[in-house]
């Protein structure tokens, strides 16, 4: 019994977009030091926009995730999306401000990864408001009262 509340919390925890966006900037801030002490470490070059790479990579992640684990709250979905915004914007924020302090190239300076935040936005966007359609379609779908398909009187009517 305490194993299923320990999973249902936890399960709780992953479709809470605080949480979310937590996770995919700590995701994040790792890939974007890794490659940091890889170019330190002259193993490899790193290119200087990198860090804006990553950035909007798991600023991706967080958009599909994010929309897919909507379908599954069951409780308010306007305050669960207002929620998932909020969170959407402020990792875009950090971890742009990131990106910022590990490249030295402002989001204008890193060439289209401005283009790629805007893109990125209005996709989750998009994302979000189809979810919101096919769960609205779902929960019409179990609500109907479903009868049996009728049968189609073939020619045989009596004049």
């Amino acid at each position: 019994m305490e194993a299923q509340a320990q999973e249902d919390q936890f399960m709780q925890r992953l479709y809470n977009p605080i949480f979310q966006a937590g996770l995919m900037l700590v995701a994040g801030i790792i890939v974007t030091s890794v490659a940091k002490l890889v170019e330190i470490s002259n193993i490899t070059e790193v290119g200087d926009r990198f860090p804006w790479l990553s950035a909007a990579a798991f600023l991706f992640m967080f958009a599909i995730f994010n929309s897919m684990s909507s379908l599954a709250v069951k409780d308010d979905s306007n305050s669960y999306w207002g929620r998932a915004i909020g969170s959407f914007v402020g990792l875009a924020a950090v971890s742009g401000l990131v990106a910022y302090l590990f490249s030295g190239l402002s989001i204008w300076e890193a060439g289209s990864y401005s283009w790629i935040y805007v893109v990125l936005a209005v996709g989750y966007l998009i994302f979000l408001g189809m979810m919101s359609f096919m769960k609205a379609v779902v929960q019409f779908a179990q609500r109907e009262e479903w009868n049996q398909p009728r049968i189609k009187d073939k020619g045989n009517r009596r004049r």
